[in-house]
């Protein structure tokens, strides 16, 4: 076992005998009247959705979801669900679908906390854009108006514990690894091409991974540390064999790789301003031999947030500077063009175009990558309606996506929904072979209890 899993594993075990013994002294000292105050809330909603209107699909997406949350307290323990059933079309694919979005039991005492189950995390504190928030997975292929939809649970061990009222450490531990959803089978790579099933990292503690924020919340400024060890959720793919007679074969599969990554973060408030900045470095290893592996690479965000005529303006650049980085060589058709070096030429151009392609999902295809998002957010009506624009340009990849949405809440429970989602690139640019699948526009009406 490796000092920092050792130091780590400490470190949680110190939290939870903490925790332990507060839990302890609370059952046998005297309890003042709040602890044994109790709660009991459930709410939930039903919605339907419609999203369309695509090169690859004209109903990307249509489905009716039921959602019921609940959370029980007593005292200082308490847990909470999330359920959620949707039955619909996804993909021109017909499924009743259960998810069970959150589901964890917690001990929160006054200097520290402890909560183990399935769980939603997310660090950092710029907007759309967080290097430093390598927690939690994303169903990128789950289309519907709220983005916060994408975001996936693990199952997850986390510790916080209160130094000060402005400064606190969270602690994570992550024994399986859960992978973000992307449907590479969905795109097209070529009609002698295809995926075949993603083989997930074996279930053992070496493959767990660890995570570590110290977060402080200051009247001047907000900001955190953190690190992270384990399996990226962000990955890539590789070509698992190729067939050449008796006739071309090509066959892709999904991998993942191990990264570590220490980061920060923070929020600062400028008269009616806020800035923002988020800074993390991924390092990884093994990535010259392999193409799902990026190149270590620094990622930063940099944010400037601002309430302009009663439109709240956020405009952000995003950048990456990749690490021994090495230009891309498209091989050479051969000279003489005898059989051997055909083939040899054949076979090199079929492990060329994924390894290039890869490096566009990483944004690695340069030595620095840049970008600019903005967003614009409008309340009318007594902010019963809001309108948003979003817009990202990469400067580097010269691809770019726009999102107009309007929500109109026509009573306290009743929602309404509408909006699109466009992206563009070059010619087998990522957007480009994204939006031929993703491109649309979405409706959308929830009632809420």
């Amino acid at each position: 076992m490796s000092k920092k899993i050792l130091l780590i594993l400490i470190l949680f075990i110190s939290g939870f005998v903490s925790q332990a013994q507060g839990l302890f002294e609370s059952i046998t000292s005297d309890r003042d009247d709040s602890d044994d105050t109790s709660s009991f809330v459930l709410n939930g909603y039903a919605r339907g959705s419609a999203y369309g209107g695509s090169d690859g699909y004209d109903f990307t997406t249509l489905f009716g979801e039921f959602a019921l949350q609940g959370r029980v307290s007593r005292g200082k323990t308490f847990f909470h669900g999330d359920v959620r059933i949707r039955e619909g079309l996804f993909f021109d694919e017909r499924q009743t679908i259960v998810e069970l979005k959150e589901a964890y039991a917690a001990y929160r005492g006054e200097n520290s906390s402890f909560y183990i189950g399935n769980q939603i995390v997310s660090w950092g504190r710029t907007d759309g854009f967080n290097p430093t928030d390598n927690i939690t997975p994303h169903d990128y292929f789950f289309l519907t108006p709220d983005h916060d939809d994408q975001l996936m649970s693990n199952f997850i061990i986390r510790s916080k514990v209160r130094f000060t009222p402005s400064a606190e450490l969270d602690l994570i531990a992550i024994p399986v690894f859960n992978k973000s959803n992307y449907r590479y089978d969905l795109f097209d790579m070529g009609g002698n091409a295809h995926f075949s099933e993603t083989v997930m990292p074996d279930k053992t503690l070496k493959n767990s991974g660890f995570g570590a924020r110290m977060n402080f919340e200051l009247p001047a400024i907000g900001f955190s540390f953190s690190y992270f060890r384990g399996y990226d959720t962000f990955y890539g793919f590789r070509v698992e064999n190729i067939d050449i007679l008796p006739e071309l074969n090509i066959e892709y599969v999904a991998d993942f790789y191990k990264k570590n990554t220490p980061g920060a973060d923070f929020a600062l408030p400028v008269n009616n301003s806020i800035i923002r900045g988020e800074l993390a470095y991924n390092h990884t290893k093994d990535y010259e031999q392999n193409m799902h592996i990026p190149n270590p690479d620094i990622s930063y965000v940099a944010g400037f947030e601002r309430n302009i005529f009663n439109i709240i303006s956020i405009v952000q650049y995003v950048g990456k500077y990749t690490i021994n980085y090495e230009k891309l060589q498209k091989p050479v058709i051969p000279d003489p063009p005898d059989t051997d070096n055909m083939m040899q030429y054949a076979i090199d151009m079929i492990n060329y175009e994924p390894e290039l392609f890869n490096r566009k999902i990483f944004q690695q295809q340069e030595k620095f990558n840049h970008a600019v998002m903005v967003t614009l957010n409008r309340s009318f009506a007594y902010e019963v309606i809001d309108v948003e624009l979003s817009g990202y340009y990469n400067i580097t990849s010269e691809e770019y996506l726009i999102r107009p949405g309007i929500t109109w809440r026509l009573t306290d429970e009743l929602t309404a929904q509408a909006g699109a989602s466009l992206m563009y690139g070059k010619e087998s640019s990522v957007y480009d072979m994204a939006g031929k699948i993703l491109n649309g526009a979405y409706v959308g009406m929830k009632v809420s209890f």
